[in-house]
């Protein structure tokens, strides 16, 4: 049967609502954090762990903001993109994991738009109308259906 990879990303903020970026060291994009789905784990739970990887935090992820579908690309087969709800942080430092993050960026989405994949522009988009809607809304590549 054929197989789709999935991964889990969280939508984190500050309190002026800008977003949390990470700069991986393995891509020359920013990315928020998240990563891929292992065998046999949730996109909820593959969000929990690899945000409490990348950053240091072990946050209460909260619900579904967006489920995207990626179209295959290179190497990769396609997939499908989780985006849940990071919360708000306060002040609490962040421990990022030097092999996988370079640094942190708290950043508007226009202003991180330049940086950023252009579906993963759309889907942080469609993610920050959800936060408003209360609606988790499904993409096509970033684009809404």
């Amino acid at each position: 049967m054929p197989r789709k990879t999935a991964a889990g990303g969280a939508l984190i903020r500050d309190r002026g609502g800008r977003i949390l970026f990470l700069e991986p060291t393995y891509k020359p994009t920013l990315d928020i954090p998240g990563g891929i789905v292992e065998p046999n784990e949730s996109p909820y739970d593959a969000c929990r762990r690899e945000v409490q990887e990348e950053i240091g935090l072990d946050l209460a992820i909260g619900r579904l903001l967006v489920v995207d579908w990626v179209p295959a690309h290179g190497p990769w087969s396609d997939s499908l993109a989780f985006v849940f709800d990071g919360g708000v942080l306060d002040d609490a430092p962040l421990t990022l994991d030097p092999t996988e993050v370079r640094a942190h960026h708290f950043l508007s989405l226009d202003a991180a738009a330049s940086r950023l994949r252009p579906s993963m522009t759309r889907r942080l988009s469609l993610a920050q109308h959800s936060l408003t809607t209360g609606i988790p809304t499904y993409a096509d590549f970033g684009r809404p259906r």
